[in-house]
């Protein structure tokens, strides 16, 4: 495997800061390490993305928000409107939620329609769709088909997780199984990213050893100075 610098793990770090209580400062405060650390991206609600281009203009610093967060049950209308916006806001990526519960149902047109209105209103501002299938959930079988949906719908990225979904047994999270299964399904043509409970530079770069090209992680800094992630970063 190849030997990794911090600043090439950094590079890859999708920083999450998508908590409900997380105010202004909040924001500011982890746009700001993203910038020393030189993190690729920092992903926020979509309700941030404003404040968060500005906090991060004049770095490589990319910003991404999630949609339809973090249950995916919008209609399909909405999540596009909210895509709209915040790509009007200066977002360059978006993390959508896929409608879980359509996939669980096997409504697959319902769960391919959904994905590509995002993806129509983010390729033609030549924004990255990345489609959250929430794996906690799924079968191996489910996961599949919903890689294999997301690709159909345009998008450019599949994605392990929110950081949010809630299972009784089992992991919450990415898995090596999850992620294989991503990889096995579209990997070559669109990017996997792990995210979930990736708390150590080992987890990190485990699954960028795996084949995945990014990393979703709620404490960047920490996993760049050797890890173990502070507190409860839900992500």
């Amino acid at each position: 495997m190849p030997t990794r610098t911090v600043a090439d793990v950094a590079r890859t770090l999708d920083h999450a800061v998508l908590k409900a209580e997380f105010g202004d400062a909040d924001l500011a405060k982890h746009a700001a390490m993203c910038v020393a650390r030189g993190v690729g991206c920092l992903c926020v609600r979509s309700c941030d993305v404003s404040a968060a281009v500005k906090l991060v203009a004049g770095s490589p610093v990319v910003v991404a928000s999630v949609i339809g967060f973090p249950h995916g049950a919008q209609r399909p209308e909405v999540k596009a409107l909210e895509s709209r916006l915040a790509i009007a806001d200066g977002a360059r990526e978006l993390d959508m939620v896929m409608n879980v519960g359509a996939l669980k149902s096997g409504n697959e047109s319902r769960v391919r329609e959904d994905i590509a209105a995002v993806v129509a209103e983010a390729k033609p501002k030549g924004v990255l769709v990345k489609v959250i299938l929430e794996t906690c959930y799924l079968t191996a079988d489910e996961i599949t088909t919903a890689c294999r949906l997301a690709e159909a719908a345009g998008a450019d990225f599949v994605k392990t997780s929110t950081g949010f979904g809630v299972k009784s047994q089992g992991p919450t999270g990415a898995t090596p199984e999850a992620v294989q299964i991503m990889l096995d399904t579209v990997g070559g043509r669109l990017q996997v990213k792990a995210s979930g409970g990736i708390r150590t530079w080992d987890d990190a770069v485990g699954y960028l050893d795996m084949g995945c090209t990014r990393i979703g992680v709620g404490d960047a800094a920490s996993i760049l100075d050797g890890g173990p992630a502070k507190g409860d970063a839900a992500y």
